[in-house]
C-alpha cells in the first residue's frame, strides 16, 4: 500500500474540520421558494484574501500612485485566479448540464457570481474553500428624496460651487486638468454640452466613455437621470449655459451599475468600482448604496473598498437619505452601505475605537446655510457581525458616519433627457459628487496623493459644524481652497526636488538624520498613509521595527509641507 504524505494529510485534517460555508437569511428564504430546476443568482465569497500588509509590501517601491494600481491589480487578479481555479473546474462541469450559469469573478474580493440551483448551492456549501454564498438580489441603491425639478439655463455658476469655495481653487489655476473621475451611477448622458469635451477615451474597446454593468456592455447612456446629474456636479462646465462643476475640466469616466429603476446590487456596485480601478481612474464618484444589506452584501463591498484603497484610489461615497426614517434602518443600519465602509484615515475622535480602513469617504448632505438636511443618514456603524469583526457599537462608540458634508440640498445640475438642460435635485448623492470634484481638484494640484492624505486633508480643512466628529455631518462641510491650500504641490514629492532638506542615510537601516533650518514637526508614514514615527525636532528617527520598504517622510516647516520618499533597507 502506497504511504500517504503527511502534508496531504495535514490539508485533509484542515479541510474536513472547516465549518459549512454560511448561506445568508436572504438566500435561504429564495431557496425555500424555488423548484428544484430552478436557477438563483448567488454571489459566492472564497475563504482566501490576499495578505493586505504583504500586498502593500509588495507595491511600495512603486514608483508612482499609476504603477502601483497596475501591480495591485495584476496581483489580486491573479491570486483571484489561483485561489478559485478548483471551485471553477467544478462549476464547468456543471455548466455543461445547465445546472448553473458562467461564473463571473470579482477579483477585488476573490469572489464569484453566477445562477445555479438549489441542491449545488447546498453542495457548494459544503465545499472548505468557501466562506460565504449570498443571493445576488437587487433593490433601489438609489438614495431619492424629492423628485427632480426643472431648472433654467442661465448664464451662472451655481450656488454649491461658491459654498465650497471652489471657485478660488479655479484662479489658482487648478480646474482637474488630468484627472479621471469614475462616476459609478445610473450612467451618464454623455452627449450633454456640459460634458461632451472632456470625457474618457476608450478607444474601440469603449467607445462610448465607460462600461454598462448592468448590460455588460460598452455603452452606459443614462436612462434613469440620476448619474448625468451627478456627473455634472463633479465636472459640469457650463458649455450649455450653468457652469456646474466642482472641477470643470477634469475627465469623466462613465460607469453603470443600475438599471432604468434605479435597481442594481452589491454584485454592481463592486463590478463598477473594479472596473474603473481596472482601467484608470484617479477616484469614484458613487451616489449610491444598499439599505439594510445582508452580511454577504456587505462583506462582499468591504472587501472591494479595500482592495481600491489598496490600490491607491480613493471613493467619495454617499451616507443616504433615510436619516429621517429610523424605523426602516435603525442606527447601527442608518448608512446605506458602502457608504458604510471605514475611511482611509483615522481622525483622533476615531481612534477612541479604531479599525480597519478602506477607500470610502462617506458624505452627508447640509443646505446652504450649513445645516444638516433632515433627510441625510446618521452613523455609527458596526463590523462586529461580519469577518472583520471590528467598530464595536455599544458597548464601543462604532465607527464615526458619516467623514464630511458637503451641499445637498436644491442642487442644479445636468438633466439628462436634453443635451442642454438642467435640472434640481436633493440628497447625500448631490453632496457626493461635490466632494469628488473638490477631490479631483486635489489630484490635479499633486496626482500622487494617496487616499489617507486626501481624506486626512479634506478633515482637517472643513468648516467644523461639531466640537468634535459627528454621526450627522462628520467633521464638517468640505472647504476646496482650505484643503488645496495644504495639498504639497507634486515638486515636493519629487526626488529631483531642490528644497532646503536634507535626509541621511537615505536608504538606511533603521536611524537617520534630517537637516531642515526651519523643521517645526515631521513624522513617518507608510504608503498607505498610516503614521509609524514621530519625529522630534533634533530630526533624529529610527525606523527599527518597521519591515523593509518605501515610506513617506513629511516634514513641516515655516514655509509649509515637504514630503520625501525614505526607504529602509
Amino acid at each position: 500500500m502506497k504511504r500517504i504524505p503527511l502534508l496531504f494529510l495535514l490539508l485533509t485534517a484542515a479541510l474536513l474540520g472547516r465549518s459549512q460555508a454560511y448561506i445568508d437569511v436572504r438566500l435561504e428564504k429564495e431557496m425555500a421558494q424555488r423548484a428544484h430546476d430552478e436557477q438563483i443568482e448567488v454571489v459566492v465569497l472564497m475563504h482566501s484574501q490576499y495578505d493586505r500588509t504583504l500586498l502593500n509590501h509588495r507595491v511600495a517601491y512603486c514608483p508612482s500612485r499609476a504603477e502601483r494600481r497596475e501591480r495591485v491589480v495584476h496581483e489580486l487578479k491573479a491570486f483571484s485566479e489561483a485561489s478559485q481555479n478548483d471551485l471553477k473546474q467544478y462549476l464547468s462541469g456543471l455548466e455543461q448540464h445547465r445546472l448553473v450559469s458562467a461564473p463571473k469573478t470579482l477579483w477585488t474580493a476573490n469572489a464569484l457570481s453566477f445562477a445555479a440551483t438549489k441542491d449545488v448551492i447546498q453542495d457548494l456549501a459544503r465545499r472548505p474553500d468557501i466562506a460565504m454564498i449570498g443571493l445576488d438580489h437587487k433593490e433601489n441603491l438609489i438614495p431619492e428624496t424629492t423628485p427632480a425639478r426643472a431648472a433654467s439655463p442661465d448664464r451662472e455658476t451655481t450656488p454649491n460651487v461658491y459654498q465650497v469655495n471652489a471657485d478660488q481653487v479655479w484662479e489658482l489655476g487648478y480646474r482637474g486638468q488630468g484627472v479621471v473621475v469614475a462616476v459609478v451611477d445610473s450612467g451618464v448622458n454623455y452627449d450633454h454640452l456640459d460634458l461632451a469635451d472632456h470625457l474618457w477615451d476608450g478607444g474601440e474597446a469603449f467607445p462610448h466613455h465607460g462600461y454598462d454593468v448592468v448590460n455588460d456592455d460598452d455603452d452606459p447612456m443614462d436612462d434613469k437621470g440620476h448619474g448625468t446629474h451627478c456627473a455634472g456636479t463633479v465636472l459640469g462646465d457650463g458649455t450649455a449655459g450653468s457652469l456646474t462643476g466642482m472641477a470643470p475640466e477634469a475627465t469623466l469616466m462613465c460607469v453603470k451599475s443600475i438599471d432604468a429603476d434605479g435597481f442594481g446590487g452589491a454584485v454592481n456596485i463592486a463590478g463598477g468600482m473594479e472596473w474603473s480601478v481596472e482601467h484608470g481612474c484617479d477616484l469614484i464618484s458613487m451616489s449610491l448604496g444598499m439599505v439594510n444589506a445582508e452580511i454577504t452584501d456587505k462583506e462582499l463591498l468591504r472587501r472591494t473598498c479595500c482592495s481600491v484603497l489598496d490600490a491607491g484610489i480613493v471613493a467619495a461615497v454617499c451616507a443616504g437619505n433615510e436619516g429621517h426614517i429610523q424605523f426602516y434602518c435603525p442606527i447601527p443600519n442608518n448608512i446605506r452601505v458602502p457608504a458604510s465602509c471605514p475611511p482611509p484615515y483615522l481622525d483622533p475622535d476615531q481612534l477612541e475605537n479604531p479599525g480597519e480602513v478602506s477607500c470610502v469617504i462617506a458624505v452627508g448632505a447640509v443646505d446652504n446655510h450649513d445645516i444638516a438636511a433632515y433627510f441625510t443618514s446618521r452613523g455609527p456603524v458596526t463590523w462586529t457581525e461580519t469577518e472583520f469583526g471590528d467598530y464595536p457599537f455599544e458597548p464601543g462608540i462604532g465607527l464615526i458616519r458619516p467623514d464630511l458634508c458637503a451641499p445637498g440640498v436644491g442642487i442644479k445640475s445636468l438633466d439628462y433627457l436634453t443635451t442642454d438642460g438642467y435640472c434640481d435635485m436633493d440628497g447625500t448623492s448631490q453632496a457626493t459628487p461635490c466632494l469628488a470634484g473638490v477631490i479631483a481638484l486635489m489630484l490635479n494640484k499633486n496626482p500622487e496623493l494617496l487616499p489617507a492624505d486626501i481624506c486626512r486633508i479634506l478633515e482637517e480643512t472643513a468648516v467644523k459644524l461639531t466640537p468634535h466628529k459627528s454621526n450627522v455631518t462628520g467633521i464638517g462641510r468640505i472647504d476646496a481652497l482650505a484643503a488645496i491650500q495644504q495639498v504639497p504641490t507634486w515638486d515636493a514629492l519629487s526626488e529631483s526636488a531642490t528644497t532646503d532638506i536634507m535626509v541621511f542615510p537615505n536608504p538606511t537601516h533603521n536611524q537617520f538624520i534630517i537637516r531642515c533650518a526651519d523643521m517645526t514637526e515631521a513624522s513617518v508614514y507608510t504608503p498607505d498613509g498610516r503614521l509609524v514615527e514621530e519625529i522630534t525636532t533634533d530630526g533624529r528617527g529610527n525606523l527599527e521595527g518597521l519591515c523593509p520598504g518605501i515610506y513617506v517622510l513629511r516634514v513641516t516647516t515655516k514655509q509649509g509641507v515637504i514630503a520625501r520618499k525614505i526607504i529602509k533597507m
